[in-house]
């Protein structure tokens, strides 16, 4: 029976931390909301990481993610949505969503930008109702220490990640078996 109070002690507190780490608490963000969180994300990544902005000048389409809560005990799941930019331009809005299970307890929210490096590696967007991460071209996540010495004729991959904006507390952080869809708004 102590252990049932404490499973349910840490599911509340795993899913208070992960409600409160949300900006906007009433719904989904508007198209404008979205495009001025991913903006602001993108210059600041750019601000940080000459290899992001040297990436973002060579890429085919960056996609944004902003702001991606994550939450769970020992079944988990995050959301978040997102703008693409080619050239500058948003071109459409896409959502992020995973559901897990295993050994987990937390949340946290944290963002993450995808640089499309080709068109081949873009048309992964849209040729399925929702892509799935990890299955497809190669994605290759750059660490912060990485990206100083990682320069665009260094790199070859399809698709580079970078993770941005990490708040709060949960063990691991990646993309395997992340679903990303396109959505109207």
């Amino acid at each position: 029976m102590k252990y049932v109070h404490l499973t349910v002690i840490l599911f509340m507190l795993a899913f208070t931390a992960s409600i409160c780490m949300c900006e906007n608490q009433a719904g989904a963000a508007t198209a404008h909301e979205i495009d001025l969180k991913a903006r602001t994300t993108l210059d600041n990544l750019y601000a940080k990481s000459p290899a992001a902005k040297a990436l973002g000048e060579k890429a085919s389409g960056i996609l944004v993610f902003p702001g991606v809560v994550k939450g769970g005990f020992i079944v988990g799941g995050q959301f978040g949505e997102g703008a693409l930019f080619k050239s500058g331009t948003t071109v459409g809005y896409y959502n992020t969503v995973q559901l897990s299970y295993g050994l987990q307890a937390g949340g946290q929210k944290y963002g993450y930008v995808l640089f499309f490096m080709s068109e081949s590696a873009m048309s992964w967007l849209d040729k399925t109702d929702g892509w799935e991460l990890g299955v497809g071209p190669s994605i290759v996540v750059v660490e912060a220490g990485a990206a100083g010495a990682m320069t665009t004729t260094t790199g070859h991959s399809q698709i580079y990640a970078f993770f941005v904006n990490q708040k709060g507390l949960m063990a691991g952080l990646g993309l395997q078996g992340t679903k990303v869809t396109k959505i109207d708004k």
